[in-house]
């Protein structure tokens, strides 16, 4: 999922997070993008009641739970359904067609918003929100096995205030399966040969120079960057236990860290867990939307910084 408009001043201003309810089919029917064990429900389901009280309890977020649907296995994943920018949230139409329906639910949510509503009805477009990547200036749209250019031109469309381009992906689900926003202006990208060629991409495609922060793990630059009024800058990312290089190439951000998390179960990104209604605090009553989880960054030096481990699931589902 992408979103956060107003702005890079804007960047990462979150109020109100969306989540769904794991569907008991998670376990056996859910998409992979590999062979891997069986889900332990029972585990996954704690798991996601901790990541749940993370937004509502430590970060003190307005979390909207849509219960769960047996009959879609991955609705879990509600960052691929929806791109919110602004005031607009366009509902995507998923590449997998089992994950369809997912968008009835998240439209109702979003319509509670008070959002303007775009639907993805061309039946020539796909678009996964796993593979859009806002900076707080353009958009980066990954064309990957879910995502199309035909997806990418009415993303284009629908948010003509942004410059959007194009990157291939290879070797990877979506996108950001191995980069995210890890604060303003500061791209987390991982070190496979599919991550870097991405980046150069993005790098050939914009006018506006980026900072990055390279980590040996592609899975650990998966994160969520949030800038929340009453608790600051914080980083939702894998546990450090998981990958341990990458935890001291995030370390060099200079940072204070409160560890809260840690375990491994579900192999998915934890960027997809939320799609992240954000509301600027520019006085505009714009809302916004992170996702995808997500430098010392020049705009907020001298401000507390929180790393938050949260969830750390690997990727290989969806």
């Amino acid at each position: 999922m992408a979103g956060l408009g107003g702005g890079p001043a804007a960047f990462g201003r979150c109020t109100h997070a969306v989540v769904r309810a794991l569907p008991e089919s998670l376990c056996r029917q859910a998409l992979r993008s590999a062979a891997g064990p069986e889900v332990d429900f029972a585990r996954a389901e704690r798991e996601y009641q901790l990541y749940v009280g993370v937004l509502r309890g430590k970060l003190g977020l307005q979390v909207l739970e849509l219960p769960a649907d047996e009959s879609l296995p991955d609705c879990v994943f509600v960052e691929d359904v929806a791109v919110v920018c602004e005031e607009t949230a366009l509902l995507t139409r998923p590449g997998a067609p089992s994950r369809r329906k997912e968008v009835e639910a998240m439209k109702r949510v979003l319509e509670s918003l008070n959002l303007n509503i775009v639907e993805m009805v061309d039946e020539n477009a796909t678009l996964d929100g796993g593979d859009v990547l806002f900076t707080g200036r353009e958009f980066f749209v990954g064309l990957s096995r879910r995502t199309n250019q035909r997806g990418a031109e009415i993303l284009a469309d629908t948010f003509k205030d942004y410059a959007v381009s194009t990157v291939p992906v290879h070797d990877s689900l979506h996108l950001k399966s191995f980069c995210s926003m890890a604060g303003p202006n500061l791209i987390a990208i991982g070190s496979s040969e599919a991550a870097q060629k991405a980046l150069k991409t993005m790098q050939q495609m914009s006018d506006h120079r980026y900072d990055k922060l390279t980590v040996p793990d592609d899975a650990a630059a998966n994160c969520v960057y949030l800038n929340i009024p009453s608790k600051g800058h914080v980083l939702l990312h894998r546990a450090p236990e998981e990958y341990p290089e990458s935890a001291k190439v995030r370390a060099t951000l200079g940072v204070l860290r409160h560890p809260h998390l840690a375990g491994r179960l579900l192999e998915i990104e934890i960027g997809c867990f939320s799609e992240w209604a954000v509301v600027s605090l520019c006085g505009n009553s714009r809302w916004q939307q992170l996702g995808g989880l997500g430098s010392v960054l020049s705009s907020t030096i001298g401000e507390t910084w929180s790393l938050v481990p949260v969830v750390p699931f690997p990727h290989n589902w969806m």
